[in-house]
C-alpha cells in the first residue's frame, strides 16, 4: 500500500506541525490576515491530497496566526492577476481552488477548524470545508464574493453553507456579502461551539485529540458517507450505510469495543 510519513510533509507557504496523532495546519501571513496566494492554494490542495497516504495523522487542526483565520485570496497577489487573465487561465485558476475544497472533503481525516477574527472570502470556504468548526465572539464570518461582483457559487459554498446553515441563511449571507458575528454564526450553526480567543487552541486541539483517538476508520467511513449521502435518495443511503456499517463491523476496534464492554472498560482504539 502506498504510504507518505508525515516528517515529509514541509510545505512552504504555511507552518504545519504535527503532535502525536494530530497535525495542525496554521495559515501564517499574520500582517495581513493570512491572505491566500496562488501558490498557498495549490500547496494546500496537494497536502490535503497527501493526509490521505498518512496513516499515522488521524486528525487536522486548521486555524489562522495572529488573531485571523483568514481574509481570502490576496488582493495584490491574487485578484489583480485574475482580471488580465483570458477565460483558460480563469477556469485553470477556478477549478484549482475548487480541488482545495474537494481534497478536504475526500480525505479521510476529520478536519477541525478554529476561526479567530476575519474569516472572508475563501477563508470562509476553507471553514466550510472543513467537518468541525470552533470560533470566538470577536470573529466575522464574510462571503464577501458578491462585493466584488462575482457570484457567491465558489468553490462549492452553494452546496456545503446550504448545508450548514439552511438554504434561506445561506441565500442571504451569499447574495449579501454581510459580515456574520460570531454569536450569530454559533445560532446559525456555522459553529460547533463559541468559545474565548484565548482558549480556542485548546478546544480545537482536545476535539482534534478525541476524534484521534477513536475509531479512525469508522471515522472514515463516517465522513465518506456525509459526503456521498448528498446525492442520495433515502433508500439508497439506507443501502449504504448498511453496506459502510457491515464493513466497520470487521475492524478490529469493533472487537475492541465489545470485549472492553464486557470486561467493564473504556475501548483503546488503535484505527484498524
Amino acid at each position: 500500500m502506498y504510504k507518505i510519513s508525515a516528517k515529509d510533509l514541509k510545505p512552504e507557504h504555511f507552518r504545519f506541525e504535527v503532535d502525536g496523532k494530530v497535525a495542525t495546519l496554521t495559515l501564517n501571513r499574520p500582517e495581513r490576515k493570512n491572505p491566500l496566494t496562488f501558490e498557498s492554494y495549490a500547496e494546500m490542495r496537494d497536502l490535503f491530497r497527501k493526509l490521505a497516504y498518512v496513516p499515522e495523522i488521524k486528525t487536522v487542526v486548521l486555524t489562522g496566526a495572529g488573531g485571523n483565520f483568514c481574509s481570502g485570496g490576496d488582493v495584490h497577489e491574487i485578484i489583480g492577476p485574475l482580471t488580465k487573465m483570458d477565460m483558460g487561465g480563469l477556469l485553470e485558476f477556478t477549478r484549482m481552488t475548487g480541488d482545495v475544497v474537494r481534497a478536504m472533503r475526500n480525505m479521510p481525516q476529520p478536519i477541525v477548524c478554529a476561526i479567530d477574527g476575519i474569516c472572508a472570502g475563501a477563508g470562509t470556504m476553507l471553514a466550510c470545508g472543513s467537518d468541525i468548526r470552533f470560533g470566538t465572539p470577536r470573529s466575522k464570518v464574510a462571503f464577501l464574493f458578491v462585493k466584488v461582483g462575482l457570484a457567491g457559487a465558489d468553490m462549492g459554498a452553494c452546496t456545503l453553507l446550504s448545508s450548514i446553515v439552511g438554504h434561506g441563511r445561506a441565500s442571504e449571507l451569499l447574495f449579501t456579502g454581510r459580515a456574520m458575528p460570531g454569536e450569530e454564526a454559533e445560532r446559525w450553526g456555522f459553529y460547533n461551539a463559541l468559545v474565548e480567543p484565548e482558549a480556542l487552541a485548546e478546544r480545537a486541539g482536545q476535539m482534534a485529540q478525541s476524534l484521534a483517538d477513536g475509531p479512525t476508520f469508522a471515522h472514515a467511513m463516517t465522513k465518506k458517507m456525509l459526503l456521498q449521502e448528498w446525492n442520495m435518495g433515502l433508500e439508497e443511503a439506507i443501502e449504504a450505510e448498511a453496506q459502510a456499517q457491515a464493513i466497520c463491523m470487521q475492524t478490529q476496534d469493533f472487537h475492541r469495543a465489545y470485549h472492553a464492554f464486557v470486561a467493564k472498560q473504556t475501548p483503546k482504539f488503535e484505527g484498524n
